[in-house]
């Protein structure tokens, strides 16, 4: 099988599934469903693949296997859970279809191709960890390199993937009438205030590459009533996971200070795995950039002002197996992700574009690992996945 010759068949097997494509990636948009509830999305993408929801103990993941040759395995990946109160506006619809793009059109020529496939519906990339958890269930051995897309403002080889840590922060006091006995409380919400001050002024001395942010979930009932129980959700970033470590014991240092200081109790919930930071396997990337330029798409490096900071459980992937994260433009650069205006995005006609560009771009470069000798060698030389 000719290489050039295989890549204009996928090209023509994802143009003769558009409708389908981007039937599936507005229908996931028009309906948004939160990490590990995305049922509706996890079925009609399952459906789509003739396979069923449902793999590796969690009920919305997925997986198909095609091909039984002795080539590379290679595992394209989809994402499809929103956010609150702003549905997909991370424009995860865009990376469900165009994962399915991809996978059906490298299926049809799997068996030709002598080249093995496996497509992985992961769940709750947006604070569960889906990745992570099926990565520690195997959902990953045996493949030779991993990749997906993910819809931004600009065309980039990868976003600058930080790690993170997320808990849920939980202060306790004693009840009291704010006005009768205020000297009887212990105030909960004092505690959390004070402990999300010393986080602020933290940030004056840490690490450009750091980030921790809050928000609170239960602040207290009412003003007459002394709070005695509070939540706060935090998320702390940095640049490794190694670097994350030290970064985490100095924030929970400051609120902790804010129990102390309240004389109120804390209790620390983490709510999700650790995300690693990204590796970008530089030969995989390559393919994809010249696959990508083919179809009119040109991917930059990211720069001083087209960076995009984020996290994902992609991150993790790419400490197993080799992997590759672009970034396909679906907005103007200046549309923040995690917004609403995004959201608006992810369906426009850039956002439907993104689908089948990224599906053929895909389908390409598994192509590439299939049918160039010796090409997967490099990959794996070219691994060089953090500690």
């Amino acid at each position: 099988m000719e290489l050039a010759d295989a890549k204009e068949r996928v090209q023509q097997e994802v143009d003769r599934r558009a409708d389908l494509l981007l039937e599936v990636s507005h229908r996931i948009h028009g309906h948004p469903e939160l990490l590990y509830a995305e049922t509706f999305a996890a079925d009609l993408l399952a459906s789509a693949l003739g396979t069923d929801a449902g793999a590796y103990g969690l009920d919305t993941a997925f997986e198909l296997k095609v091909g039984s040759g002795a080539g590379p395995t290679v595992a394209v990946i989809c994402e499809y859970d929103a956010l609150p109160g702003i549905g997909h506006g991370c424009g995860h619809n865009v990376i469900a279809a165009a994962g399915l793009g991809a996978a059906l059109a490298a299926s049809a020529l799997a068996d030709e191709a002598g080249g093995r496939l496996v497509v992985l519906g992961t769940p709750a990339e947006e604070g569960g960890g889906g990745k992570v958890l099926m990565g520690e269930r195997g959902a990953f051995d045996g493949v030779d390199a991993a990749m997906m897309v993910h819809p931004a403002g600009v065309d980039l080889t990868a976003a600058d993937v930080i790690a993170i840590a997320t808990w849920r922060v939980e202060y306790f006091g004693r009840g009291a009438h704010a006005a009768a006995a205020p000297h009887v409380g212990r105030n909960a919400l004092d505690a959390m205030v004070l402990g999300y001050n010393a986080i602020a002024a933290l940030r004056q001395h840490m690490a450009p590459t750091d980030r921790i942010h809050g928000v609170f979930t239960r602040a207290g009932e009412k003003p007459n009533i002394v709070p005695d129980h509070t939540v706060a959700e935090w998320y702390v970033r940095s640049a490794t996971l190694d670097s994350l470590q030290p970064l985490k014991a100095r924030a929970l240092a400051c609120l902790e200070a804010g129990a102390a200081a309240a004389g109120c109790r804390m209790e620390v919930h983490v709510t999700c795995p650790e995300y690693s930071d990204l590796v970008t396997n530089p030969v995989l990337i390559d393919r994809y950039r010249a696959n990508s330029a083919a179809l009119g798409r040109p991917v930059a490096e990211p720069g001083p002002t087209t960076r995009v900071v984020a996290s994902t459980d992609m991150g993790n992937v790419s400490h197993l197996v080799p992997s590759i994260h672009p970034m396909l433009a679906v907005s103007p650069p200046d549309v923040p992700l995690h917004s609403a205006e995004f959201a608006m995005w992810a369906v426009s006609e850039e956002g439907d574009r993104a689908v089948l560009d990224g599906a053929k771009a895909m389908a390409m470069t598994v192509l590439d690992l299939w049918l160039t000798e010796g090409l997967v060698g490099e990959v794996r030389a070219a691994f060089a996945p953090g500690p």
